[in-house]
């Protein structure tokens, strides 16, 4: 079924409707061409330590080898990856692409439960693993078909004397490695140093297979696998590539990489893109260490940064930020959440970097629509579909909606996903008839072509027939000078059938809930507002910093 596509009227200059997916048919074959153009040029540095590309080619090829000779996997093959962002990462990820190996990323805060369904799910056979999380690999791996443990610690690639000093202060000093027992497991350096001399035997590498097995819907239900394939990343990196090539020097941008590599976020935009631009990916290991994270962002001379609401917002409340050098600063990227004006007034105001909205899913690889990056200001829109990429909405019967009305915003592109793993019934469910991904997100779009995403779906809040949506009402009580991060959430009533709540972390200590309702009655419409506020010391929130509003609804009590 054919479409209007009135955002191509208001693309960027240079940007083409359209993107070569054909160029490249591996991600591995952009990552050769990288290694080549850009040899001895930073690649990923952490804790202070370089790698160029030319080290990441070699210690790639190293791990690749170990997997194909020494373990003897077959193409095809899963390898579990359970790290944060280390150097030990990049390496494993483009050794095992390079050997043929699907990835399946493993958040390492998952509970014993959480991994032994994902790797027994995924039917990973080999686990690399970091010291401190190898543990909970030791409860689960006797129920899975793991046949080789891989551990690391964060100090195995820092070099010497920093390295092993690392180690010996995380092991012995700050005792943050639990007691674990693995027979047979070996170090990743061992891996690195078995594979050095063997000869990596030639794979071919297809368009069509899988390079991830990306995990997603665990708030939601069970955590499914979306098989991504090689020519789904490539063509996302083809898209963002031409939606940013512009504003960025091949060779020369350093981009922060705080989210971690294991969602599909910072895999993709900061990972893959930048890799294919030849650019500096500075990882952060524990960006929940604040202090930390600005001393790092104040040595790097970053040039990009991606992340999530919570992050940005948590940076703008941390004191020394504001006297980070922001000169270089051309590209503030967010997206996993909704931004809230708030915040990204803010941050144009302190760094002088306009917080350009992206929007995405796991299923999509994950970047669908963007925002020009020219944006004088904060629009409050998830941008407009990138090339090659169709978007509509629909309504429950699937019908198309006009321009301007609400509905499920639906998806079509290279960069949709092949399908979940094993689960054709749930796949069913998301990709209808005519091959459209449902994202489960309500929007609208304007006679631009600019997309505006109204909320979840799922979290809309009726109340007395009228759709609230949440995020609506975050952006306005985020306003109030006194509050630092709140929810809204829906919850039973017995006249409304739902009444609006919300749920604050206050910057002002004497901020009272009488003066949030006052706020509210002044910019919501009356069956808005919200008839409950609760403060708390922190929201729950999953690992990359996403509000999990259902364990609000599930858990909160009620205060009025």
């Amino acid at each position: 079924m054919g479409i209007e596509r009135p955002w191509l009227a208001s693309y960027p200059a240079d940007v083409p409707a359209e993107i070569n997916v054909d160029e490249f048919p591996s991600i591995v074959s952009v990552l050769t061409q990288a290694c080549e153009r850009y040899n001895q040029n930073p690649a990923f540095s952490n804790y202070g330590r370089t790698l160029t590309y030319e080290e990441v080619d070699r210690l790639s090829r190293r791990f690749a080898s170990y997997l194909l000779n020494e373990l003897k996997l077959k193409k095809g093959d899963r390898v579990a990856l359970m790290m944060p962002n280390v150097l030990q990462y990049p390496i494993a990820i483009f050794g095992a692409l390079r050997a043929g190996l699907t990835v399946v990323n493993t958040n390492p805060m998952y509970t014993g439960r959480e991994l032994r369904h994902q790797l027994k799910d995924s039917g990973a056979v080999v686990i690399v693993v970091m010291e401190m999380f190898a543990h909970t690999v030791a409860e689960v791996v006797a129920d899975t078909a793991i046949r080789q443990v891989v551990t690391t610690c964060i100090g195995d690639l820092l070099g010497f004397p920093k390295g092993p000093l690392a180690n010996f202060m995380l092991r012995y000093v700050k005792k943050v490695v639990p007691e674990f027992r693995l027979p047979g497991a070996i170090t990743f350096n061992q891996a690195l140093a078995l594979g050095e001399h063997a000869e990596l035997p030639k794979v071919e590498i297809r368009p069509e297979d899988i390079a991830f097995l990306q995990y997603t819907g665990g708030t939601t239900g069970v955590a499914k696998g979306a098989m991504l394939t090689h020519r789904n990343l490539v063509a996302n990196m083809q898209q963002s590539s031409a939606w940013i090539k512009r504003d960025l020097r091949p060779g020369e941008e350093t981009i922060v990489t705080a989210l971690p590599l294991y969602h599909i976020f910072a895999l993709t935009s900061n990972c893959l893109v930048f890799m294919k631009f030849g650019g500096r990916n500075v990882l952060i290991t524990n960006p929940r260490d604040m202090d930390g994270f600005v001393r790092e962002l104040s040595t790097s001379g970053f040039t990009a940064l991606t992340g999530v609401n919570t992050l940005f917002n948590g940076l703008l409340n941390c004191p020394e930020f504001a006297r980070v050098d922001f000169a270089n600063l051309r590209l503030s990227l967010g997206g996993g959440m909704a931004v809230q004006r708030a915040v990204a007034e803010r941050w144009k105001q302190m760094t002088g970097s306009t917080l350009v909205e992206a929007y995405g899913l796991t299923e999509t690889s994950p970047a669908c629509c963007m925002n020009p990056l020219d944006l004088a200001e904060f629009n409050g829109s998830i941008g407009m579909p990138i090339p090659s990429t169709d978007c509509c909405l629909k309504d429950d019967a699937g019908a198309i909606m006009a321009q301007g009305e609400v509905g499920e915003l639906c998806v079509k592109g290279p960069q949709v996903m092949a399908g979940y793993w094993q689960r054709p019934d749930e796949t069913a469910k998301v990709v209808d008839a005519e091959g459209w991904l449902h994202t489960g997100d309500m929007a609208r779009m304007d006679e631009k072509g600019f997309f505006y995403i109204v909320d979840r779906k799922k979290d809309m809040i009726l109340v007395s027939g009228f759709n609230v949506y949440p995020n609506e009402i975050e952006d306005v009580v985020a306003m109030m000078p006194g509050v630092l991060e709140v929810a809204a959430v829906g919850v039973p009533d017995e006249k409304s059938g739902e009444a609006v709540k919300v749920v604050i972390v206050r910057r002002d200590p004497a901020l009272t809930a009488d003066q949030v309702k006052a706020f509210c009655r002044e910019n919501l419409t009356p069956y808005k507002h919200p008839r409950y506020v609760e403060f708390r010391n922190e929201l729950p929130k999953s690992n990359v910093g996403k509000i999990l509003r259902r364990e609000l609804r599930e858990s909160a009590k009620v205060v009025a």
